[in-house]
C-alpha cells in the first residue's frame, strides 16, 4: 500500500502540479505587491483617494458598503491589467518569435481551384497541367 502511494506522489503530473501551485502563489504575491505598493499610490497621486472602503450607503437600519466593492473591483482590474500587459502579451510575442511558421504543402489549382500539392505538375481533379512550385 505504501509503495502505491509513493508511486502516486512521484508521478510527473503530481509533482508538476505542486510546483505550479508554489510558483503561482509566489507570483501572486509579486503581482499583488506591485498593484498595492506601486499602482495604487500612483493612482492616489493622480486621482486623490486610493481607498474607497469608507464609502457607504445607509438605507434604514442597513448599511451598504459599496466602497469595499469598488476597492475589490479596482484591485481586480489592476491585477488583470498587470497580468495581461506584463505576462500574457510578452509571452505571446516570444512564443510567436520562436514558433516556426510551417509552409503550406498545398496550393490551389488555377483551373478548378481544388487543392493540389505544391510540387504537382498536373491537377488530379481536372487534369490540367500546372507549373510546379518548389
Amino acid at each position: 500500500m505504501i509503495s502505491g502511494f509513493k508511486k502516486f506522489l512521484l508521478r510527473g503530473n503530481v509533482v508538476d502540479l505542486a510546483i505550479a501551485v508554489v510558483i503561482g502563489a509566489a507570483f501572486t504575491a509579486i503581482v499583488n505587491s506591485f498593484v498595492k505598493d506601486v499602482l495604487t499610490p500612483l493612482i492616489a497621486a493622480i486621482g486623490g483617494q486610493p481607498d474607497f472602503s469608507a464609502l457607504t450607503l445607509r438605507i434604514g437600519a442597513g448599511e451598504i458598503r459599496y466602497g469595499l466593492f469598488l476597492n475589490a473591483l479596482i484591485s481586480f482590474l489592476m491585477v488583470a491589467a498587470v497580468i495581461y500587459f506584463l505576462v500574457v502579451r510578452p509571452y505571446e510575442s516570444l512564443s510567436a518569435r520562436f514558433t516556426r511558421q510551417e509552409e503550406s504543402v498545398l496550393r490551389d489549382c488555377p483551373e478548378c481551384l481544388s487543392e493540389i500539392p505544391r510540387a504537382a505538375v498536373r491537377c488530379a481533379r481536372c487534369t490540367s497541367p500546372v507549373v510546379p512550385v518548389p
